[in-house]
């Protein structure tokens, strides 16, 4: 079985294979990883199952390429939780990757290897993907930058699919000048033309899911956001319960995930990890439909969600409940943070809208982020706000 290649468990340990890059260009000279559910010519894609290692792609996913093409240099294929369904970075077939931030704490997941490697300085940046938070999820819990894109606005071609109307591609970096280097690259121009100049917060984010060290450190945390913008953050009712509009994120996404992945699993027993195996089981249990009935609130959701926010709005919310979870707790806390966790991402992910996290605090000794959600096309916008705030701007 194939194992991991460096201090960090962050990269898989694939037999070396050129991967030529430009010496010139916007990322010249800038080392990345890759999670190894995009294809990269010469190297198998993984996907975090050892079973799906034999073959090797025969050509380069697009959104590497454009990387290459741009100076960037290829470092390896990073880790990511088995079939990118899951959010701790603890995957039953490989040693988990080490959080530098925080040691005894989990790195996050599913783009778990490629948090690590940029969190532990082994890479400028780093490739990922995010359905339901394993950009985010990654980038609060090890200290560093990370957005979830527009739905649609990178493709997505040469990479494994897990739910197709969540996924998106993203990224981490420590720097927000390579962050915003590598997001023009990416990106392109903005389609959301208004500047986002008025915070708003929905207070359920909060409420809901804080303790009193999480409070303390998230208001602190807010207020430099705040400061940023000059003004106080109104207030917007969620349009939904937060905890059904989870369970219609849910449905969806292991649903699409079953269909996504059903040749592969009922082929015979690929020995998936504990938590994967049930989330894979639920999805094949859903019914038509009962996911188009979860795909009619969706649409519902994302109306009454659209018509609450004007052009120059934008939220401000938590990126997680707390610091990462610590490597020894019980598979039953670990599900209690993930239920909590994932609620809070999946606003974005049924929304289809970018949200970055920022890097500003920490709680018990650990980073913990704060995120920007923002209309679709804002995407470089949340990076230029990023770095604003980060810088004291």
């Amino acid at each position: 079985m194939t194992g991991t290649r460096d201090s960090l468990n962050a990269f898989v340990d694939y037999p070396d294979v050129g991967v030529p890059s430009s010496p010139t260009g916007r990322l010249r000279a800038l080392t990345f990883g890759v999670k190894d559910i995009f294809d990269v010519a010469g190297y198998p894609t993984g996907c975090g199952n050892p079973q799906k290692e034999d073959a090797r792609a025969a050509a380069t996913a697009p959104t590497i390429q454009a990387l290459l093409d741009a100076g960037a240099v290829f470092a390896g294929k990073t880790q990511t939780d088995e079939l990118a369904f899951s959010m701790m970075g603890m995957n039953a077939h490989f040693a988990s990757p080490i959080n530098s931030r925080a040691l005894e704490r989990v790195t996050g997941g599913s783009s778990s290897g490629s948090a690590a490697a940029v969190a532990g300085g082994i890479v400028d940046f780093a490739i990922g993907s995010d359905t339901n938070g394993s950009v985010r999820i990654p980038a609060s819990f090890c200290g560093l930058i990370g957005l979830r894109t527009t739905h649609g606005r990178i493709t997505m071609q040469g990479a494994m699919p897990l739910a197709p109307s969540f996924d998106t591609l993203g990224w981490f970096a420590r720097d927000a000048g390579i962050y915003e280097a590598v997001g023009e690259v990416l990106l392109g121009e903005d389609s959301h033309r208004d500047t986002l100049r008025t915070p708003v917060r929905i207070s359920e984010f909060e409420a809901r899911f804080f303790g009193g060290a999480e409070e303390d450190a998230y208001g602190e945390m807010l207020g430099r956001v705040l400061d940023h913008f000059g003004r106080s953050a109104g207030f917007m009712a969620l349009p939904g319960e937060i905890e059904e509009l989870y369970e219609v994120f849910r449905q969806i996404q292991a649903y699409e995930a079953w269909a996504s992945h059903a040749d592969f699993l009922s082929g015979r027993d690929r020995e998936l990890g504990p938590g994967v195996k049930e989330r894979f089981a639920y999805g094949r249990s859903i019914s038509e439909s009962a996911v188009e009935q979860a795909r009619r609130k969706r649409r519902d959701f994302q109306a009454d969600f659209a018509a609450l926010m004007r052009p120059d709005m934008v939220v401000v919310m938590p990126t997680q409940p707390s610091a990462a979870p610590l490597k020894i707790s019980t598979l039953e806390e670990q599900e209690s943070y993930r239920h909590k966790g994932l609620a809070l991402t999946s606003m974005a992910g049924l929304l289809g809208w970018p949200q970055i996290s920022i890097p500003l605090g920490e709680v018990h000794g650990a980073p913990f982020g704060i995120s920007l959600l923002g209309p679709a096309g804002s995407d470089r916008q949340l990076i230029r706000l990023a770095t604003e705030i980060l810088a004291g701007v």
